[in-house]
This record gives structure tokens, sequence and C-alpha cells, in this order.
């Protein structure tokens, strides 16, 4: 677990966390890691926003902000249906899982960053 933390902290929210490192995850995680700083760089231009699904949104001012969602929002479908699956969740899980990290990136969003509210409403944070 703290070799995952380290990794990525972002993995792990609320009561859930990864009981095994499967290649593809640790792919996923990589891949996230390696897209950090440019993902920060195009929500700080306000051309991409976190949904409160816990995904990336492309809010279209920018041609490679589809791109990069896409992909971000590839590795994170990966890193929650194992969270889903390893702690057994069934079939609501995928649901929760999007919530609480959802409020984890809202959380975690710098000021002036697009974020999605629980009710669908999109704000900059403040």
């Amino acid at each position: 677990l703290s070799a995952i933390a380290m990794v990525s902290p972002s993995v792990f929210a609320g009561p859930y966390d990864l009981k095994e490192m499967t290649p593809t995850v640790e792919q996923a995680l990589k891949n996230r890691q390696a897209r950090y700083l440019q993902l920060q760089s195009l929500k700080q231009k306000g051309v991409v926003g976190e949904d409160n699904r816990g995904f990336v949104a492309d809010l279209g001012r920018d041609p490679q902000s589809a791109a990069m969602a896409s992909s971000e929002n590839r590795d994170r479908r990966i890193i929650y249906q194992a969270l889903v699956d390893q702690n057994r969740l069934g079939p609501a899980g995928m649901t929760e899982v999007q919530r609480v990290f959802a409020e984890v990136q809202r959380d975690k969003a710098s000021s002036g960053e697009y974020i999605q509210t629980p009710t669908g409403e999109w704000l900059r944070k403040t």
C-alpha cells in the first residue's frame, strides 16, 4: 500500500484501496504520473475541469484538452474498476467510487480551476 501511495497519492479515497497492484493498474498509475504536470497546466488555463463523477471534463477551449482528458479518464476508469473489483463493491460500486473520487478531486483543485458540483453546476474554485 505505501509503495502505491508514493506513486500516486490520489488513488486512494475514503475506505477504498488497491489490494493488488496489477500490471494494468500499475501502467495506469504511471500514465497519470507522466501527464500530471501537463494536466495541471490545462486545469490552470481553464480548458479542462474535474467533473462530479471523478473524471476530467474537456471544456472545449484547447485542441490538446480533448486528447488529454480522454487519456486521463481511460486510466482513471482502470483504477476505479480495480477498486470496485478488489473491494467487492458490487454493481453500485462504480457510482460510489466515482462519487468519492470526485469529492477528492474537488477538494484538491486549486483556486481558479473548474470543478463541477454534485448538482452539476460548473464553477471556478475560489
